[in-house]
């Protein structure tokens, strides 16, 4: 799992048809865990962060941890000079929301994962210049028609599910489930891995 993974990487997933992993993150140890679980993208979420200087150090500590995932980074007022500080930081794709923020920074050859909130977004992002797509609360009918619209992944969380060509979770949520699964198993006097 040494080869850093690109955005072609992951866009020749989806022409594949093999599912995207991505998980949201902000520390090196815990960008390193993922890297090596075989996470194909961590992305540094504003939710962590609500200024660009905070990402950037997020964006350095998951880049420090990630050596092969792709790393997608949020951009909170978005602008070419800070994508570029965020790409600088070790961001493979930034992330914006709006077809003219997409077509701005993808014009300065920056890599876009736009974020949308409806199928009928998804054709003017990847017009525009993105390079894959977020679609939040997407269902398994807009989530569909979405996916069938363009030629780049679309992923989502929160609502995204099998119809997407890739899922968006949470490390803390995971983090939730494992350690739940950890205790059910350990109070039930089950063996666990690793034991």
């Amino acid at each position: 799992m040494s080869d850093r993974l690109t955005v072609a990487a992951l866009q020749a997933m989806k022409r594949d048809g093999r599912k995207i992993a991505a998980v949201v993150a902000w520390d090196e140890g815990t960008a390193r865990v993922l890297d090596e679980s075989g996470v194909d993208l961590i992305s540094v979420g504003d939710s962590g962060a609500p200024s660009l200087e905070e990402l950037l150090v997020f964006c350095r500590a998951v880049r420090r941890g990630a050596t092969r995932a792709l790393v997608s980074c949020d951009l909170p007022e978005p602008s070419v000079d800070g994508a570029r500080r965020l790409v600088d930081a070790g961001a493979d794709v930034v992330k914006v929301e709006g077809a003219e923020h997409v077509r701005t920074l993808a014009a300065a050859g920056i890599p876009v994962f736009a974020q949308i909130s409806g199928p009928e977004e998804a054709g003017a992002m990847e017009e525009a210049g993105a390079a894959l797509i977020d679609f939040r609360h997407s269902g398994p009918e807009g989530g569909s028609e979405a996916v069938a619209a363009v030629s780049i992944p679309v992923l989502g969380g929160l609502g995204g599910g099998p119809w997407l060509d890739g899922r968006v979770r949470a490390v803390y949520k995971l983090l939730d489930e494992g350690v739940a699964a950890y205790v059910d198993d350990v109070r039930a006097g089950r063996a666990v891995k690793g034991d």
